[in-house]
């Protein structure tokens, strides 16, 4: 989560968006098309898969076959990388830290066995 904040803003997301993720579903500064990228993440994500036919068909009225094809890898991607990361405890650098600590703390995160 640290690296994806920090990353999200280099991107130009807004830091008022990115604190208002957790609240993504209702909030104004998501479009249809970003809720609908969101749930298949975090469908695509959850333990048993839950990704159904109809999210999907939701997700194609947004998004092209290939950018679906980078939001499904990118969850798997970030899926193995967290895997890895957190069984190795593998330490956070500075910056994501600071990132998170401003940006995400509030929403439950916490550096926990990533500390140095």
């Amino acid at each position: 989560m640290a690296h994806n904040a920090g990353g999200s803003l280099q991107q130009g997301i807004d830091a008022n968006k990115l604190a208002a993720v957790w609240e993504y579903a209702s909030s104004p500064l998501f479009s249809d098309a970003e809720r609908a990228a969101l749930d298949l993440a975090i469908a695509a994500a959850s333990q048993p898969n839950d990704v159904t036919d109809e999210l999907f068909e939701r997700v194609k009225r947004h998004w092209t076959e290939n950018q679906i094809i980078e939001i499904v890898s990118l969850v798997s991607y970030f899926g193995f990388m967290n895997r890895f990361n957190d069984t190795m405890a593998t330490p956070l650098e500075d910056e994501p830290i600071a990132v998170a600590e401003k940006h995400i703390s509030q929403h439950g995160w916490t550096l926990g066995k990533h500390g140095r």
